[in-house]
């Protein structure tokens, strides 16, 4: 990644290059669990010219692998927390990712105008609006930065709903599991207007739609 950082920089200042690397990098993990079986649907939903805040379910740490599988040029909202594991929050912050501690006022603010200036700029962004990983599978109360901001930026929410990483990756662990079957589904956009400005029903149905999936 930095080296992708060094040689790109003059002409490539969205890290699309390192963001794309990613692509194969999750690949690579997914085939070396020759037991998972991974299940990708709903492809074609997604609009490559389009800008969107997507919205995904969050089940572990496995998720981050499965969403590279959507092939999408995004920046995550992810924990102040991962950005110090060696390594990863490394990458995280060489790819131009946006670092949230929701404790932080300061920073929820500075995270959202981070995001806004990206959609600005022709970049999704990925929101994880439970805000944490199930311990259960059950999927949790949304949080509504995410909606807030598509409404206000006129851009759609793009629901992604993921299965089955909580077996291949249980929360606190860090070790894959062998055997798992993972399915990740890409659902139809759900456009703001449509909503006439309630963010609240934009969320509920975001939420509906997604457990729908699961």
């Amino acid at each position: 990644m930095l080296t992708l950082r060094a040689v790109t920089f003059p002409f490539d200042r969205k890290c699309k290059i390192q963001h794309a690397q990613c692509f194969w990098w999750s690949g690579i993990i997914i085939r070396l669990n020759p037991y998972w079986n991974v299940i990708v649907e709903g492809l074609d939903n997604i609009d490559k010219n389009s800008t969107y805040v997507v919205v995904a379910n969050h089940q572990s740490m496995a998720d981050i692998v499965m969403l590279f599988q959507t092939r999408m040029q995004f920046k995550w909202i992810a924990k102040d927390s991962l950005f110090r594991v060696p390594f990863l929050g490394w990458c995280m912050s060489l790819a131009k990712h946006i670092r949230l501690n929701r404790t932080n006022l300061s920073s929820i603010r500075k995270a959202y105008r981070e995001a806004s200036n990206w959609i600005d700029n022709g970049m999704s962004v990925m929101f994880f609006p439970e805000g944490t990983r199930s311990e259960t599978g059950a999927l949790g109360a949304f949080r509504n930065g995410a909606f807030k901001l598509a409404q206000k930026k006129k851009v759609a929410i793009l629901p992604v709903a993921i299965q089955g990483t909580g077996e291949a990756m249980p929360k606190g662990k860090w070790i894959f599991n062998t055997s798992s079957t993972i399915r990740m589904t890409v659902l139809p956009a759900l456009e703001p207007e449509d909503y006439q400005g309630d963010v609240r029903l934009l969320m509920d149905t975001t939420r509906r739609e997604i457990q729908k999936a699961l």
